[in-house]
């Protein structure tokens, strides 16, 4: 399994799509290209340009810090929260690890929270319910009130 994608959630739930993801470097552009297409049918108002650069922070922090003794995935899952776009990111990571950091100019790493903090109107990162950490980010307006 490479890629797995659920393009059609049931109607009552707020959940609009989602996407299970090898841990590998390939699964970064993957999640790029199929949340662009999956998203696209909701029509949000947000910017999906916007969401693509921190999804792809996201998974990538997810494959690179992501540990688990067993096989694992990374779990991408968007929702539609109010009139609000809401991406989350699993990992079976510990939650404890992910930061804020401030990065020196020289330093070639750390930072992609930074990014997120940038450009989302909130983000959130702490205990995933599949075990392990879920860092996510909300983008307000996506949709009509």
């Amino acid at each position: 399994m490479d890629c797995v994608i659920d393009r059609h959630p049931c109607e009552e739930s707020p959940r609009l799509g989602s996407m299970t993801l090898n841990p590998i470097p390939e699964s970064v552009p993957r999640a790029r290209r199929w949340f662009r297409k999956c998203i696209a049918p909701y029509r949000p108002l947000c910017s999906v340009d916007d969401c693509v650069p921190m999804i792809s922070e996201l998974v990538t922090n997810a494959v690179l810090h992501g540990r688990s003794d067993d096989e694992w995935v990374v779990r991408v899952e968007w929702f539609r929260d109010g009139t609000s776009l809401r991406v989350e990111v699993h990992n079976p990571g510990f939650p404890a690890g992910v930061r804020l950091r401030r990065p020196d100019a020289d330093d070639a790493h750390g930072r992609g929270l930074l990014l997120v903090d940038s450009i989302a109107a909130s983000w959130h990162s702490g205990p995933s319910r599949f075990g392990g950490t879920v860092v996510s980010f909300e983008l307000a307006d996506a949709w009509p009130a």
